[in-house]
């Protein structure tokens, strides 16, 4: 093939200290909470958060629950086009990187990647092309290859170099589950991730995911309220320790809690048959300053970016490129 893709890693610590590069998208859900008067306080308490649901949860050999600190990188993904060319790379995703400090030993023990999901390219897909398709049809379909490119290309990424030299094991993402759907708790429960939950059907965001080489599995952790939709490559339960879950669980349940306190700040707690909503009443605010509606705004301006700076000017070399791209 003519184009060799490459990528460039780049990350930053979120701290309380982090601000937004010019480069960041602005819906990323941390860059949001960096923004505004309440900025430091936000990543504060943000932060405070999940440390204390991570020792909730590592609570052996943990007296005092203060054992852990949960530390957080932000994992900025760009692609060349060519590796020739000089023009700019596009940023491609950002997820998160968890690193556990136990102060009991003094260690620094690697978490998970992935964590939370953000890219360009899925703002188009459902900000843009989605929005678009579906703006005159009487019943709600999907576009034709919906979601084929952006699997390709963050299935090249994972198996690329790149993600190899940086990354020990297969991302893990951790997401809200979709309130248009029901699930059903299962007899399954593990020690860390909690009771399992069953759907009947995949919905679009599982669709989106499965072409990116991604299972999806639903579990509702000790002291949730709520099941939460984990993607993952191998084994969930085989390939991760129990240290490296709960560093997603804790820092993927606290954004949740931000972000979505209807279902995840709930004041009761799922029940056997679960069907989330947003215009549930009976939740919780936490202290946290969020603007969900200007997100939302800014997904649709940050699809038509994407559109306009590489989707339009690559689309042959993009076409090809998916059209000839097996794993």
């Amino acid at each position: 093939m003519s184009n060799e893709f490459t990528f460039t890693i780049k990350s930053i610590c979120f701290d309380e200290n982090y601000h937004p590069s010019e480069n960041t998208r602005i819906t990323t859900n941390f860059a949001n909470l960096a923004r505004g008067q309440s900025r430091q306080e936000n990543l504060r308490n943000t932060l405070r958060m999940i440390d204390n649901r991570f020792n909730a949860l590592a609570h052996w050999d943990n007296p005092k629950g203060d054992r852990y600190t949960v530390e957080l990188e932000i994992v900025s993904v760009e692609m060349n086009i060519d590796a020739k060319s000089s023009g700019p790379a596009i940023p491609l995703i950002e997820i998160l990187k968890t690193k556990i400090l136990d102060r009991k030993t003094n260690e620094r023990i690697d978490g998970i990647v992935g964590n939370n999901f953000s890219s360009y390219v899925r703002d188009y897909d459902f900000s843009v092309l989605l929005l678009e398709h579906t703006k005159n049809q009487p019943e709600f379909s999907t576009p034709d290859n919906f979601g084929d490119l952006h699997g390709k290309l963050f299935k090249y990424f994972i198996n690329s170099n790149a993600y190899k030299e940086h990354f020990k094991k297969p991302p893990v993402i951790c997401l809200s589950v979709s309130s248009s759907k029901t699930y059903h708790r299962t007899e399954n429960q593990h020690p860390v991730l909690g009771v399992e939950y069953l759907q009947d059907e995949y919905s679009l965001t599982d669709e989106y995911f499965k072409k990116m080489g991604l299972k999806v599995r639903y579990f509702m952790p000790p002291n949730s309220v709520a099941p939460l939709a984990f993607y993952f490559v191998g084994d969930l339960l085989g390939d991760y320790t129990n240290l490296e879950l709960i560093s997603t669980i804790s820092t993927m349940d606290t954004f949740q809690k931000i972000y979505r306190p209807e279902i995840y700040n709930a004041n009761s707690a799922a029940g056997k048959s679960y069907q989330p909503s947003l215009k549930h009443q009976d939740y919780s605010l936490t202290r946290i300053v969020y603007d969900r509606e200007e997100r939302s705004q800014l997904a649709i301006e940050q699809g038509k970016f994407v559109e306009e700076q590489f989707i339009k000017p690559y689309q042959a070399i993009l076409e090809q490129w998916s059209a000839h791209y097996t794993l």
